[in-house]
Order: C-alpha cells, then structure tokens, then sequence
C-alpha cells in the first residue's frame, strides 16, 4: 500500500529537542494545512461537531533502513529497554505516529483553503499527515485503561525562571507554550544538572541551564 501526505502541520517547534513527549502535555497549537488535491471543503463537513481528533502522522526525521524491536524510553533514564510495540518510540519499523487533539477553530485562507486549528501537538514544524479521525468519547475513552510502565513513572516538572524582557519577542501565547515545555524538562532523562542546553522555538534559539530542580532561561538567541 502506497500512501501519501492528505497535509502538512505548522507548528512552533523547528526541530525535534523540546517537542513534548506526548499530545496534551502542553496547550501547544499547531495549524492543520491541506495539500491542494484534499482542499475540498466537502472533506472536513461535520468536523466541527468534535471537539478532539486523532491525527496519523509521519515521523519524519526518524526514517531508518533497519529497526530495532526493543527501545530505551526517556521516562526510564534512558537505560532500560522495552518492546518497541510496547512504547510510543518514534524509531518504529514504519514511522508512523499517533496523536489526540483538541480542534479549536477552522480558519479559511484564500490561498490554501480551510486550516484547521487545533491545541495540544507534540509535532515538529512541517510534519506530514497522513490521516485525520474523529475522536469519539463513547469507545475512544477507557477509564479503566492500564497504563504499563508509564503509570509507575512520576510525572516531572520544572520551575522555570526567566527575565521577562528576555520573552518578550514572543507572543503571549508562545510565551506560555514555550514555558510549558520547559517545565516538561526536554534534557534527556540520564543527564545532570549544570549543562547549558539550547532548544529551537518559533525560530529562535532558547539557551537554558536545570539547577536543584529550577530550570533557568538563560538567554534568546
């Protein structure tokens, strides 16, 4: 089966160090972008009856000739491996990525018609879409799911301590995405503290250090 991108999605993020691990993490918005041949309206009537979808997407930066079935998840310090079926790793035999949104608004534009607007990505600028589904509460939610390894790892959070002058380049809404993905901690989980570390956002270059739990921006580049 051959398959080809129905969109691309723009986002803040420029490469793949910061991205959030997983969708929802973050209230980051991405900007759903059609290809020519699937700009037909027809395509998306009804969509705005869903408040969430599911998009299937490529990991793009991630294409390998050979895969490997066991993986070393970040939340595990790196160390310990698992199934690859058993994570959501990018390096996957096909790279294909799977991601819950929340559908915020659809804008029209003249030149590439409808865009659809949507919060919660944990996608690298220009990602290609392969797929968009609704999500449907009824059989989507399980609230008796078990979560595997990841119910035993404590989430990690950061206080994040900046100038506001420094921040002041971005808009408010990026301000606070970018602050929510510091707080994530993007630093690989087997690395210490004291190490200068540099992540790309909305085109510019986000130098910060991790000291006792406090993540300070050092500088905007």
């Amino acid at each position: 089966m051959e398959i080809e991108p129905i969109a691309h999605i723009r986002t803040n993020f420029d490469e793949k160090f910061g991205i959030p691990r997983q969708s929802n993490l973050v209230d980051s918005v991405g900007k759903i972008v059609f290809e020519k041949r699937y700009r037909d309206p027809e395509a998306l009537r009804g969509i705005e009856g869903f408040s969430h979808l599911w998009l299937i997407f490529d990991f793009s930066e991630n294409h390998r000739e050979s895969w490997s079935p066991t993986v070393r998840p970040p939340r595990l310090g790196g160390n310990v491996r698992v199934g690859v079926f058993a994570s959501r790793s990018p390096f996957r035999p096909n790279s294909l990525g799977l991601s819950s949104v929340k559908l915020l608004s659809i804008e029209h534009d003249d030149e590439f018609g409808d865009i659809l607007v949507v919060e919660g990505v944990d996608m690298m600028d220009g990602t290609p879409i392969y797929d968009i589904k609704p999500y449907i509460r009824f059989s989507d939610c399980h609230e008796d799911a078990v979560s595997g390894f990841s119910d035993n790892v404590l989430e990690h959070s950061l206080k994040v301590e900046y100038d506001d002058e420094m921040l002041s380049i971005f808009t408010d809404a990026q301000r606070d995405e970018l602050i929510g993905c510091l707080q994530q901690d993007p630093r690989p989980s087997y690395q210490d503290d004291g190490k200068e570390y540099g992540m790309s956002f909305a085109g510019h270059n986000v130098r910060f250090m991790v000291m006792d739990g406090i993540l300070k921006i050092l500088d905007v580049e």
